[in-house]
């Protein structure tokens, strides 16, 4: 067994052996089982039972990645990302009826390149450990360049509908005591998501960083773990400039929320106040 995957089952054990027994609820039977990826679309997701209680591990056969993890952050937590590991706990027990989709992509592009599950809550039973299998296939072509985005990719994956998308922009900001300013920023809103596209100087006489993993906070409610892309590879050397974009899923949101956004990275957090993102409208910017 690697060591990202005992890691990740001593994580389990420990979340477990920490949760308090609850007297009035009923115990529910641990399961441990493999689930096949789905290989078309056309076919449902397979079914992964959750509980408040008690952690769900799901260990995948090759690395995946991490930045491209979606999930309800409102009603599920990811409590660990790994290598070739997720572990996920629902905020509280999902109602019957309820079902809420976490899906990740494998790193390699290989067919099927994603993992998506169904979450529901069972009253007799939770899945400890998910043993994610995939597919034999025919592999990715390495000379075949993966299809660009088109702009029917936003309407049929439902990220764009009639309210169009609406874009503010956000204030410069001087962050001198971590070596940072962002000289130019624009935050995005769109069905369920909002974003944030960042030009950052890393200033001179600074260490590269490499921004990693960002949280939005407001005013009230949790915060939104956002996930960080990055235009170009590598770190953002001393004296240099690179572009940032934090994209997080929301179900609901305010009127015209504020946040403060922190962008994790190596060694240093940029934190970056009063980002306000606009009011959802009738399409074009503002």
């Amino acid at each position: 067994m690697n060591p990202p995957v005992r890691l990740a089952l001593a994580l389990v054990f420990a979340w477990g052996a920490a949760a308090p027994a609850r007297a009035a609820q009923v115990e529910r039977v641990k399961r441990e089982r493999s689930v096949a990826v789905t290989g078309s679309p056309a076919e449902p997701l397979p079914v992964v039972r959750v509980a408040h209680g008690t952690p769900t591990v799901f260990l995948f056969p090759a690395a995946i990645n991490r930045k491209t993890l979606t999930f309800d952050e409102t009603r599920i937590r990811v409590l660990d990302a790994g290598e070739r590991s997720v572990i996920v706990q629902p905020v509280a027990d999902l109602p019957e009826g309820e079902r809420y989709e976490v899906g990740v992509y494998f790193a390699d592009g290989r067919a099927p390149s994603r993992a998506a599950f169904v979450l529901i809550t069972d009253p007799a039973e939770v899945d400890l450990r998910i043993d994610v299998t995939r597919p034999e296939s025919g592999g990715a072509c390495p000379d075949a360049p993966p299809r660009e985005p088109k702009p029917e990719d936003l309407v049929l994956l439902g990220l764009v509908d009639k309210e169009g998308i609406t874009v503010t922009p956000i204030k410069s900001h001087d962050a001198v005591t971590q070596g940072f300013v962002v000289t130019r920023a624009w935050a995005y809103r769109g069905k369920g998501w909002v974003l944030a596209d960042m030009r950052i100087d890393n200033s001179a006489g600074q260490q590269p960083w490499f921004p990693r993993e960002a949280v939005l906070t407001g005013r009230s409610g949790l915060p939104l773990r956002a996930r960080v892309v990055r235009e170009e590879d590598g770190a953002i050397q001393a004296g240099g400039q690179g572009r940032v974009v934090v994209v997080a899923e929301v179900a609901q949101l305010n009127a015209s929320p504020v946040f403060t956004l922190e962008v994790v990275g190596d060694g240093r957090t940029l934190v970056v106040p009063n980002v306000r993102f606009p009011k959802l409208g009738a399409g074009g910017g503002q």
